[in-house]
């Protein structure tokens, strides 16, 4: 969807990786080297990024640590449109009512990176969870997203990039 209005692969990447999770940073090197590119393109595109003031830099041991502006007045706009990008919204809207009483879920692995690797992983906790339909619902979720999806309703390992995307509470 976004790769037909944005036609700079690696800007998307860049939107990617920092309006999924506002936690994720990166640094020029860290940043090309996780995208398999050339740090010159990489450069280009977070210069761009950060004077249209969609990335905020710090400075960190020599580096240049570039993380996503909340204060930007299109920040909450570009959240939602990147989530709708990878087909996170839509999964959601799929379940929601469907499965149970859901008390919060998670995106996991490196969709919460911010990498969009084509797989979307989903941790949904709550009660009275419905893991049939769950398992139904996704490959029909994954032909319309055209991303695999893994839902989880049992959370083994705390990841450190766990991404809280909706709290009942």
């Amino acid at each position: 969807m976004l790769e037909h209005l944005i036609k700079s692969k690696t800007r998307l990447k860049l939107l990617i990786k920092f309006f999924i999770n506002i936690s994720n940073t990166g640094y020029l090197n860290g940043l090309a080297s996780e995208f398999g590119e050339s740090t010159n393109s990489i450069r280009k595109e977070l210069n761009n990024l950060s004077k249209a003031g969609y990335l905020i830099k710090s400075s960190s041991n020599n580096k240049i640590i570039y993380s996503a502006n909340q204060k930007h007045p299109l920040f909450n706009t570009l959240q939602k449109i990147v989530r709708q990008h990878l087909g996170i919204e839509r999964a959601l809207e799929v379940i929601f009512d469907k499965i149970g009483h859901i008390d919060k879920i998670y995106l996991l692995g490196d969709s919460a990176k911010g990498v969009d690797s084509g797989l979307i992983e989903i941790l949904i906790l709550g009660t009275n969870i419905n893991n049939n339909f769950l398992e139904e619902i996704s490959f029909k979720i994954e032909k319309i997203i055209n991303r695999k999806v893994k839902f989880s309703t049992e959370k083994l390992i705390k990841e450190e990039f766990d991404l809280l995307i909706y709290n009942s509470q």
